[in-house]
Order: C-alpha cells, then structure tokens, then sequence
C-alpha cells in the first residue's frame, strides 16, 4: 500500500509538474519586467526568499492567497500572474488594463464597440448574418424561430439537435454521463459549427442556459444577429407545461420562485443581444411581425 501511494504521489507531482514551472517562469519574468530584485518582491508579498525561490524555480506550490498577495507586490492584477504569459498577447493586457478602468456603462459602450467593429459578421461582405435566438424555454424560440426561417428561406436549426448530433448522446446524458463542462464544451462547438458552415442563412433556436458561458455568449454576440425572445416567468412556465413538460413542477414547490430567480440573474446577459421582443400578453402573430420587422432593420 505504501508504494502505492509513493507511486500515485509521484504520478501526481509530475502531472502538475509544468504548470508549476510555467507559473515560476511567468513571475520570475514579470519581476524582472517590473525591474525588482527576487528579496524586494518577497518582502513586498510578505513571505520568505527561499520559498519565492523555490516557487520560480517551479517547485514551490503557491496558494491562491499568496499569489494575490504577489500580484499585489507587482502592482499586477492577478489575472497577470496565472497568464499565459504570451508576449504576443501583451496587447490584450494592456486592453484589459484599460478596460478595468471603466465603470458599467462605459464597458457595455465599449463592448457594443467591439462588436460592431470586429465581428465576423462586420468585417463579411453584405451577406446578412446568421440569427440567433436566445431566452428561457417557453418564450416562443421554437416557434418564431421556425416563421422567421420561412420567411427569410432561411435554414431553421435548434442548437440542442446538433449537440446531439456531436455528441451522439442528447443533452440529459452529456450532463449526467460527462458533467457539465463536456456540455458546455458541445455546445461552442455545435455553435462554431453554424458559422464554419460556408451557408450563413440561418436561424438557430440556443438553450436558455447559452448566456451563462462567457466564450460560448461572446462567440454568439460576436458571429450572429442575437434576439432575445421575452416572456414573463409565469408565462414561461405556464408554456413549457401546456407542451407536456411537467419537469419544472416535479418534485419542487418552489419551481416558479427558482424560475423567477434564474430570469433575473439571465436578464443582464439576455439585454445584451442586438434586438428584444417581447411575447407576453400578444398573439405569434403580432409577435412574429415585429420580429421579422427588426431583423429586416437591422440587415445590411
């Protein structure tokens, strides 16, 4: 048993072997960057020189703690610290720098910039972009995202299918055979796909959970035309049961309170897509209309 764990012990320590020497190497780099001697950023980080030594050396293993407290040292954040350390991204440090600096509104002033500028569908030819669909199921997706496709001659797609499609398993198995992450791992590529696709004529219906992956929603605000469908919660609920989903209320008396909860935390992510519709207390028709009436605005 002892060398068991001797082995497993080795097996461990050479498993995370390089990420400790490419966090030594990344603080020994940025210290002499910022001109100081290896004493000046112990003292400054309040820990001994042996063990800042050992740690550029790739053999000490710092907490999170004590990293903060080193970044602190370095007048870095510590964002800087745990980085790749790509001299090719310095750019993109100097940006987040910058953009650190800026309080809410000026951040989403300068997102909306960004993307407007720099999205694959901006810097494309006049060929419209490709649309998708987000919000929390029951809003009406699948069913404006069908009559718009039509409309358009557009290629109607739910983003779940072609999951499924990558995966070989539907969405309840990714989840509980491979967890979360592998989910969200589909899901950009289900979504990357679209775009690798050379026909960019089309609407995607996206699960309502798409906005909570930061890469996975910035690769969306940034490729397609993004629409948030909106519903009030109880009509959200009342929908998804009217299609025999008795899901939400099995098992749980407070499935409108979490409901509720989960459409307020999402409301921030949701607002930041290009046009909102709202579906509540209106007929799909109305709805569809005004839908079709914003895409064709915002159409090259």
């Amino acid at each position: 048993m002892k060398g068991t764990k001797s082995r497993l012990a080795k097996s461990a320590a050479a498993a995370i072997e390089p990420v400790l020497i490419r966090l030594g190497e990344r603080i020994r780099n940025l210290r002499a960057i910022r001109g100081m001697s290896r004493k000046a950023l112990a003292d400054g980080a309040g820990m001994s020189e042996r063990f800042l030594a050992d740690l550029e050396s790739g053999v000490g293993n710092a907490s999170i703690l004590l990293l903060s407290r080193l970044a602190d040292a370095l007048a870095l954040p510590l964002a800087e610290i745990v980085g790749s350390g790509n001299d090719a991204r310095a750019e993109l440090n100097l940006a987040v720098q910058l953009l650190s600096r800026l309080n809410d509104a000026e951040l989403e002033e300068s997102r909306r910039w960004l993307q407007t500028r720099f999205s694959r569908s901006a810097q494309g030819s006049a060929r419209p972009a490709p649309i998708a669909l987000i919000g929390l199921r029951g809003a009406g997706k699948s069913t404006l995202g069908k009559q718009l496709a039509a409309a358009l001659q557009y290629r109607f797609v739910e983003l779940d299918h072609i999951i499924e499609e990558l995966s070989g398993m539907d969405s309840t198995q990714i989840h509980s055979m491979l967890g979360q992450s592998a989910y969200r791992r589909y899901e950009f590529n289900a979504l990357r796909s679209l775009i690798d696709d050379s026909s960019k004529e089309i609407v995607v219906a996206t699960p309502g959970s798409i906005v909570s992956e930061p890469e996975t929603y910035g690769f969306l605000l940034s490729n397609f035309l993004s629409v948030w469908i909106k519903a009030s919660p109880e009509e959200h609920m009342a929908r998804v049961i009217a299609q025999g989903d008795m899901r939400p209320m099995a098992g749980n008396r407070d499935a409108m309170n979490d409901l509720m909860r989960i459409l307020a935390t999402r409301e921030p992510l949701y607002a930041k897509a290009d046009i909102a519709i709202g579906t509540s207390n209106r007929s799909v028709e109305e709805t569809f209309l005004e839908l079709l009436s914003s895409i064709r605005g915002n159409s090259p």
